[in-house]
């Protein structure tokens, strides 16, 4: 189990609380036990209409200096940006020169924007070198990977 600083375990005791009284559209939080794990329900919009997606979060002890470890699970969505071993490709996700993770960022928010990845999709397939990708990562977090975020259309 992770041992939260007590900046991380304020802040996620805050996001839990403001989740609790106003949860994104279409999402639903569906553990959060331990407090470093939650497990978020999301209803697929528009052409994902019905579809049920489970997003895992992993807080480090560095939240919210560093971003959580985002990955879907059970039901992973195909989309041209998420693997079909659950990892996803949004720069807001990671913590690198090119990406674009901030403190300002909250789990709410993050949920949102995946909605509205998923929104904005036009077909349903998977990322180019997805079975290569997830045979070389062999259940590695998605925060090792040194992503190439080229599409700004989402």
């Amino acid at each position: 189990m992770t041992t939260l600083t007590p900046v991380a375990q304020r802040r996620i005791t805050s996001e839990m609380k403001d989740w609790i009284n106003l949860p994104p559209e279409g999402c639903k939080l569906t553990s959060c036990e331990p407090m470093t794990q939650w497990v978020v329900e999301i209803e697929g919009p528009l052409m994902y209409t019905g579809e049920v997606f489970h997003l895992r979060i992993i807080f480090t002890e560095r939240y919210p200096l560093e971003p959580p470890d985002f990955c879907f699970i059970n039901n992973i969505p195909c989309h041209n940006h998420i693997y079909s071993n659950g990892h996803i490709c949004l720069d807001i996700l990671y913590d690198s020169p090119n990406a674009g993770w901030s403190p300002a960022l909250t789990i709410n928010k993050v949920a949102l924007s995946l909605r509205s990845m998923l929104a904005s999709s036009t077909s349903k397939q998977r990322p180019p070198g997805d079975q290569d990708y997830c045979k070389r990562v062999k259940g590695r977090s998605s925060k090792l990977t040194r992503w190439e975020f080229e599409d700004d259309t989402v």
